[in-house]
């Protein structure tokens, strides 16, 4: 069953000029192995990475019904799988956390869905 649906959508741009006024803003929003993927990037791409994640986060604290005061940046994780899909490594939610990030232009999107676990009873 689906417990909550969270959306956000940032501009890259906005996030870049936090990022380039400071840099350690990245640090406040990405996990360790985040900010390893987060390095491997150039540039253009650490921003869309960062927005991306930025919104990830965001959209999961949403779908939690909390906000993000509730929660730190920290405390959820968003990696990505042999193919780039982004999974949810970490976060304080039992269940199965779907999620979703795309780019396009100046804008970075996320949808989360999360889904509450289902053990089978046995038969």
């Amino acid at each position: 069953m689906i417990i909550g649906h969270g959306i956000d959508i940032e501009s890259i741009s906005s996030i870049t000029e936090i990022y380039l006024k400071k840099p350690r803003f990245a640090e406040k929003v990405l996990t360790a192995a985040e900010m390893e993927r987060f390095h491997s990037l150039n540039q253009r791409k650490q921003m869309e990475y960062l927005a991306g994640r930025w919104s990830a986060k965001e959209a999961f604290s949403k779908a939690m019904g909390t906000g993000i005061g509730k929660l730190s940046f920290l405390d959820i994780e968003f990696l990505n799988d042999s193919k780039g899909a982004p999974f949810c490594s970490k976060s304080p939610f039992p269940g199965k956390v779907w999620v979703s990030i795309s780019h396009t232009g100046d804008l970075a999107q996320a949808s989360i869905i999360l889904e509450e676990n289902h053990e089978e009873e046995p038969t």
